[in-house]
């Protein structure tokens, strides 16, 4: 089952004015504050990388995979996506433990 579109523009409309997007991948979604991937949106479910924030504002129940074959996430209940101000502290405080993304290398020129 595919993520509608009004689960992703909830869960931005929830966000803002956090410096947050999405970007299709996998045929679901990643979602990014600034240029750390947070979290993914599969099956209309929000799951969050797994922190010790996570730890300590969801319990071990919460955890699934986001897709066949991943690692667990922490799954967002629906009641905690209406809680604009909890949800955007999970973000921000999960954002602030999930290390950069590592430079890309430059792409090798071709040989003439």
């Amino acid at each position: 089952m595919a993520t509608r579109q009004e689960t992703t523009e909830f869960i931005l409309d929830q966000l803002h004015p956090l410096p947050v997007r999405v970007r299709a991948m996998f045929g679901e979604y990643a979602l990014y504050l600034e240029d750390k991937t947070v979290a993914f949106i599969c099956d209309d479910t929000l799951f969050m990388k797994p922190t010790s924030v996570g730890a300590e504002l969801l319990s071990e129940a919460d955890m699934a995979p986001a897709y066949p074959g991943s690692k667990l996430y922490y799954a967002v209940p629906g009641d905690k996506l209406e809680d604009r101000e909890w949800l955007q502290d999970f973000v921000v405080r999960t954002a602030e433990l999930v290390p950069s993304p590592k430079p890309k290398k430059p792409k090798a020129k071709p040989a003439k």
